[in-house]
């Protein structure tokens, strides 16, 4: 594995950040980690390289613990923080040449990650003269300098326009096929075309650890139904590939088909066949957006 956290607890005197988190990731996983503001994303990604102390619990990254081997930890992941600290007046060049010495890797790195970044054009500006763009290219090609197999990154996308945002992405893939990409963000989209999995996080907690395949693929519908008055969900259980019905408020159910047909025109039938009058009838959305949603809210 190359993350294993395990029951991670943070504690800020009253406040807890974390609450017994636990997850595991593979080797070349692109992992997005999603969760409201406060919910404790940049507190489990600053344990995980060795910025903060976990209260409780234990995680390693490519087998060291990020408590006890702090500094093999710090050699093999490669952190781009949420506000990406860069030296305006260095050029760029100048700016991977100063870590590169700080990492103790030979100055041919430099041109590799150069090119590997797309930012050969700009290698000879002021980092202060570049778009947000690039200085997100800036911060990620110093975050691969020393070549590490773990790749951690706090909101990569933000304030990006939407071409460079398509630019990042399709970066951020291509880094993915050979590393393990941990990245947090806001935006629902870039997870859906970055990522193989995704981990929820909600108030300190783990709420959801899914696979995006098993989201997109999954052979399973739910329909929501208002009726004029009551049903007994003994009755809507008959009707054909229900797994379940919830009464989730007043006249209103939620019932989940195991079939990815549309099942509206069944549940129109089943109150016409009994006098019911139905007051909405719709297709309840399975996207990771609406998970999200119905987790966090």
């Amino acid at each position: 594995m190359s993350i294993e956290v395990e029951n991670i607890t943070k504690r800020y005197k009253n406040q807890v950040a974390l609450s017994d988190v636990s997850f595991k990731i593979k080797k070349a996983e692109i992992v997005g980690f999603l969760g409201p503001n406060g919910a404790g994303k940049s507190t489990m990604m600053k344990i995980l390289t060795t910025y903060l102390e976990a209260t409780d619990g234990k995680a390693k990254v490519n087998g060291f613990d990020v408590s006890a081997s702090k500094k093999e930890v710090q050699k093999s992941v490669g952190y781009l923080p949420e506000h990406n600290p860069l030296y305006l007046d260095l050029y760029v060049k100048e700016y991977l040449a100063f870590n590169a010495e700080v990492y103790k890797v030979p100055k041919s790195r430099i041109d590799e990650v150069v090119q590997l970044t797309g930012l050969t054009s700009e290698a000879h500006k002021k980092i202060g003269l570049l778009s947000k763009g690039y200085r997100q290219r800036v911060g990620l090609a110093n975050a691969l300098l020393h070549n590490p197999d773990v790749l951690i990154l706090d909101e990569p996308t933000t304030g990006l326009d939407p071409n460079q945002l398509v630019d990042i992405r399709h970066l951020i893939k291509s880094i993915g096929k050979e590393k393990t990409v941990f990245l947090s963000t806001h935006i629902m989209q870039e997870v859906e075309a970055m990522c193989d999995r995704v981990i929820i996080i909600d108030k300190g907690k783990v709420v959801a650890d899914k696979y995006l395949k098993d989201l997109r693929e999954g052979n399973a519908q739910i329909v929501v139904v208002e009726f004029d008055y009551r049903v007994e969900d003994t009755f809507l259980l008959k009707l054909p590939k229900v797994s379940s019905v919830v009464n989730t408020r007043d006249f209103i159910y939620e019932i989940t088909f195991s079939t990815d047909q549309d099942m509206r025109s069944h549940v129109f039938d089943f109150a016409h066949d009994n006098a019911l009058k139905i007051l909405q009838l719709n297709q309840k959305n399975t996207s990771l957006e609406s998970l999200f949603r119905d987790l966090t809210s």
